[in-house]
């Protein structure tokens, strides 16, 4: 019977994963520059490689991360424009996190014109906890807010500031959940969007260095 997959575990395989990864050349990649196709290529191999070891639920596009089981998202981004999207929910998710954790790959890909192969150099592998998901500026504009003795206005004049996606009611109900909950400091830089576009620079830069951003390699 297989182990179960951890959250400790899967830190662990990511790890090995992304150095295998480094050193393989893989023939379907050669030529290819669309970052959607080599992120799926990235993911359904990692899947699949986990899947021949442990035992865990597979996500599906009901649950719409690939992790369910551990509330574990993988994201797949170029070390050249490092960044993805993510379906949009609501504009709570900029100040207080996806409530899901993030396994960021970043690769750098390089073609070989000789063997005709696509490689991926995995630049950095870092797993981001869900409290850390925010967008930083948002989060940290409010938590300044709040420091200095901001009220429920000051607030929502920050959240009409920022242009977050939200009806007047809705900057009402986040004020009030903002100042009985104060978020966490987050990290991602998340721009509004259809669906949300994340840039995961300061998490490449701030990973070991602050609470909530490990660099697995």
């Amino acid at each position: 019977m297989k182990p179960t997959l951890t959250i400790e575990t899967l830190q662990g395989e990511a790890s090995k994963f992304a150095e295998m990864e480094t050193s393989y050349g893989e023939p379907s990649l050669y030529g290819v520059t669309d970052g959607k196709a080599v992120g799926t290529y990235l993911e359904h191999k990692f899947t699949a490689y986990l899947a021949g070891i442990y035992e865990y639920e597979q996500g599906n596009s009901a649950s719409g991360i690939d992790f369910p089981g551990l509330g574990v998202d993988i994201k797949v981004t170029s070390f050249k424009q490092p960044q993805s999207s993510c379906p949009f929910n609501s504009a709570s998710q900029k100040i207080f996190g996806f409530g899901y954790h993030l396994l960021v790959f970043v690769y750098e890909k390089i073609d070989d014109e000789k063997n005709k192969t696509g490689q991926l150099n995995m630049q950095h592998t870092i797993f981001v906890e869900k409290e850390r998901t925010a967008d930083f500026q948002t989060t940290k504009g409010l938590l300044d807010i709040l420091e200095r003795e901001g009220n429920k206005d000051d607030v929502i004049a920050f959240i009409n500031e920022r242009n977050l996606p939200v009806d007047e009611i809705g900057a009402e109900q986040l004020a009030d959940r903002i100042i009985e909950t104060p978020p966490n400091q987050g990290y991602l830089t998340i721009s509004n969007a259809l669906q949300w576009r994340l840039q995961y620079g300061r998490v490449i830069q701030k990973a070991g260095e602050v609470p909530g951003i490990s660099r697995v390699r």
